[in-house]
C-alpha cells in the first residue's frame, strides 16, 4: 500500500515536471489560478524592517512637528457665506494675501463656502482686527455686505470630547478583540492581530504628521473604521491558517511556517480584490469629488480611510501572520515536525494552493480503505464447510495440494503455520441461503491442529 510519504515524494516529482508550464504564466495568471507560493514568513525580517523604518520616521515627526489639529481640537473662528460662483481656490488666494495660508476652505452643498482658521475669540484687539480683516476680504470676494458673512467662534471642547470618546472606544475595541480571537483561535493569534492594529495606527498617524494633513473629528472616526477593516482582513487569514493546520498540520508533513505561507497565498487574491474594491470609491471621493468638483466635505474622512485601508491590507498579510508563525514555531510539537522535515530536506518547501489541492485529493484516495472483493457463492450441496485464513498462512488438505477459498474441498484441512494475532473465519453452510459465521479473535492456531471432517 502506498504511504503518504511516497505520495508526497511522487507528487513533488510531478510538480517539478510541471514547473515550466507554471513559469510561462504571468504573475496575475499564477495569482488567478492559485499557483502563487510566495514565502511571506521567510521574508519576515524585510517586512519588519520596512514597517519599523516607516514607524520610526513617523514617531520622529510626531516629536518635532506634531499633528495639524483642526479648530475643533484647538479652537478658532469659522466664516461661512453663500457664493455659488466662488471656488475654494479663490478663497485660498484671498487668505494667502491676508497672511493666513493655513486656513481650511470647504465648499458645502455647491453654494456655501466655509473658512476656518485658528484665530480664537476676541480676547485681544489684535485678534479682533484680524477677524474683521478676513471678514472684509471674504465679503469683497463674494460681492456681499460684511453682514452677509457668518462668523462663529469654535472652542476646543467638542474636539476634546471626541478625542476622549475615541480613546475609550479604542481601549474597549482592543479588549474585545483580544478576548474574541483568544476564544475563537488562541492567544498567539490575538497577539498577531493586536500588533497589526497598532502598526496601522502608528503608520497612519505618522503619515498625517509628515504630510501636515489636518486632523478633524472625521479623521478620528475614520481611524476607528479602518481598525475594523484591518481586523476583518486579518481574521480571514487566521481562519484559513486554522483550517490548514487541522488538515495539513495534523498529518505532520508541513511546518507551521509553510502552512501560514500556504494560507496567505490562498487568500492573497481575495485580499487584493477586497482592498481594491474598497479603495477605488475612496479614491473617487478624493480625486474627483474633492479636487475636480470641489466637494471637500468628506476629504479628511476619505483621506484617513485611504491610508488606513492600504496599511490594513499590508499588515494583515505581512505583519500579523508572520508574527503568529514565529510564535508557533517555538512550540515543542512544531519544533519536532520541523526537525523531522529538515532531516528529510523538506522543511522549507512552499507549496502553491493549486498543488496542495491536488495533493490532498491524491492522499485521500491513498488513505481510502481498499475495496473488498465479493464473497464467492457457496453451494451447500457441494461443500460442507470452508475455512478462510488471511494471506500468508499455509493451508493444505490432509494429503493434497493447497486449497483456496474458491475451491470446494471435501477433505479435512489442517493449519501448517501459526497465524497468531490474526482472525480465522469458519463458515458452516446450513443451506444455500443460510450461513453462520464464527470468528476466532485469539487467532493462536498451533501446528498440526486439525479441523473439518470428510464429508
Amino acid at each position: 500500500m502506498t504511504t503518504v510519504d511516497e505520495t508526497l515524494d511522487s507528487d513533488l516529482e510531478t510538480d517539478e515536471v510541471e514547473a515550466p508550464d507554471e513559469k510561462r504564466r504571468s504573475a496575475l495568471g499564477r495569482l488567478y489560478h492559485g499557483e502563487t507560493k510566495y514565502d511571506f514568513v521567510g521574508r519576515m525580517k524585510i517586512w519588519m524592517a520596512l514597517s519599523g523604518t516607516v514607524i520610526l520616521i513617523g514617531l520622529i515627526s510626531l516629536t518635532f512637528r506634531g499633528l495639524n489639529f483642526g479648530i475643533d481640537f484647538r479652537g478658532g473662528t469659522s466664516w461661512s457665506f453663500i457664493a455659488p460662483n466662488v471656488s475654494p481656490q479663490q478663497v485660498h488666494n484671498v487668505m494667502n494675501k491676508l497672511g493666513y495660508s493655513g486656513a481650511t476652505v470647504e465648499k458645502l452643498g455647491g453654494k456655501t463656502i466655509q473658512v476656518q482658521d485658528r484665530i480664537t475669540g476676541t480676547t485681544t484687539a489684535k485678534e479682533t482686527a484680524a477677524k474683521d480683516k478676513i471678514t472684509a476680504g471674504l465679503a469683497s470676494l463674494a460681492h456681499v455686505d460684511v453682514n452677509g458673512i457668518s462668523v462663529d467662534d469654535v472652542g476646543p471642547t467638542w474636539g476634546g470630547y471626541i478625542t476622549t470618546k475615541a480613546l475609550q472606544a479604542l481601549v474597549v475595541f482592543f479588549i474585545l478583540t483580544t478576548l474574541y480571537i483568544t476564544i475563537r483561535f488562541e492567544w498567539k493569534m490575538a497577539v498577531g492581530a493586536l500588533a497589526a492594529l497598532v502598526h496601522d495606527i502608528l503608520v497612519t498617524v505618522g503619515i498625517y504628521s509628515l504630510s501636515g494633513f489636518q486632523v478633524t473629528p472625521d479623521t478620528v472616526v475614520a481611524f476607528l473604521t479602518i481598525l475594523g477593516y484591518s481586523l476583518y482582513d486579518t481574521m480571514v487569514v487566521f481562519d484559513r491558517v486554522h483550517d490548514n493546520v487541522s488538515r495539513e498540520g495534523a498529518r505532520g508533513r508541513m511546518t507551521y511556517s509553510s502552512i501560514v505561507n500556504l494560507s496567505m497565498n490562498q487568500v492573497l487574491a481575495r485580499s487584493i480584490n477586497t482592498s481594491l474594491v474598497a479603495i477605488m470609491p475612496i479614491l473617487a471621493v478624493l480625486l474627483i469629488g474633492a479636487q475636480l468638483l470641489g466637494a471637500t466635505t468628506l476629504q479628511y474622512f476619505g483621506l484617513a480611510l485611504f491610508i488606513g485601508l492600504t496599511t490594513g491590507a499590508y499588515s494583515s498579510i505581512f505583519i500579523a501572520s508572520p508574527i503568529v508563525a514565529a510564535l508557533k514555531e517555538k512550540e515543542p510539537r512544531h519544533k519536532t515536525i520541523r526537525a523531522r522535515l529538515e532531516a528529510r530536506g523538506e522543511a522549507n518547501f512552499n507549496f502553491s494552493p493549486d498543488y496542495v489541492a491536488k495533493l490532498s485529493r491524491s492522499t485521500s484516495a491513498t488513505d481510502a480503505p481498499p475495496t473488498q472483493a465479493p464473497k464467492p457463492k457457496v453451494n451447500a450441496k457441494q461443500i460442507k464447510s470452508t475455512v478462510k485464513i488471511p494471506s500468508g498462512s499455509l493451508i493444505k488438505p490432509s494429503g493434497g495440494s493447497p486449497i483456496s477459498e474458491d475451491s470446494a474441498p471435501n477433505v479435512g484441512v489442517k493449519v501448517e503455520d501459526s497465524v497468531e494475532e490474526q482472525d480465522i473465519e469458519i463458515e458452516v453452510s446450513k443451506s444455500q441461503s443460510s450461513v453462520k459465521t464464527a470468528k476466532n479473535n485469539q487467532g493462536k492456531a498451533q501446528k498440526n491442529t486439525k479441523s473439518g471432517k470428510k464429508r
